[in-house]
């Protein structure tokens, strides 16, 4: 697979509009909050903050996370969770675990498509990655190859859900360093989508892997959303 010469990192922007701006300034204020979180996060993992000061925090989130409680929760996804099933690359994604703005647990990726079976991700890992000494941990290199693989196996016009993910770890993928994620659509039989992607910083490959996706009937996917639904109704009450 080929590197596709990158522009400037300042200049790179996401494949979907709508990560970017929503027009809605409660999801506005959510993506603020997880940034802040974020920063909270890298921040707390590596810190060596006094007793106190750590219990006043904590106090306050607790303070904080009950009075959302308050709140009434999202029953639906609000868009969708992942670009796997989307059916539409430029959806709307504010709540998914990778790349998704208004989800504190993702890093965020960046993703956009390179070409009609190809797309590039980029993405900084900090502190809370953290596997081997000063490296991603494996299972979040994983994670980001799904998320880019699937947004590539989308491109076929099939999207269906991951069967199979073999990564390959060639060398320690460093923290605190953008990542060059490639990824391209190879071919599709019947059911299954095959597609191949690799991690690349300074030009060196660190990671590489190969996913084949299988396309989900829609009556699955329904009772799927369905069963999250009441799941939800359920939390909810």
């Amino acid at each position: 697979m080929s590197d596709s010469n990158l522009t400037d990192p300042k200049a790179f922007e996401s494949h979907w509009d709508a990560t970017k701006s929503s027009g809605n300034e409660m999801w506005e204020q959510k993506r603020r909050l997880a940034e802040a979180m974020r920063l909270v996060i890298e921040r707390l993992v590596p810190s060596n903050a006094p007793t106190d000061e750590l219990r006043i925090a904590a106090e306050g989130l607790e303070r904080y996370a009950e009075a959302l409680r308050a709140h009434p929760r999202l029953i639906k996804v609000m868009g969708h969770s992942e670009t796997a099933n989307a059916g539409n690359v430029g959806a709307f994604f504010d709540q998914s675990p990778l790349i998704g703005l208004a989800n504190p647990l993702a890093p965020p990726i960046t993703i956009r498509k390179s070409g009609e079976r190809t797309a590039e991700a980029r993405v900084t890992f900090n502190s809370a990655y953290e596997g081997p000494p000063g490296s991603v941990h494996g299972g979040f290199v994983a994670a980001a190859f799904d998320e880019v693989l699937g947004f590539v196996q989308s491109l076929s016009g099939n999207p269906g859900m991951t069967g199979t993910l073999t990564v390959k770890y060639r060398k320690p993928t460093p923290l605190h360093q953008e990542l060059q994620i490639v990824g391209e659509w190879m071919r599709s039989e019947g059911r299954k989508t095959f597609c191949e992607g690799q991690i690349i910083v300074d030009g060196v490959v660190t990671a590489e892997a190969e996913g084949i996706f299988v396309a989900v009937p829609r009556e699955r996917m329904d009772a799927l959303m369905a069963k999250r639904q009441a799941r939800e109704e359920e939390i909810a009450k």
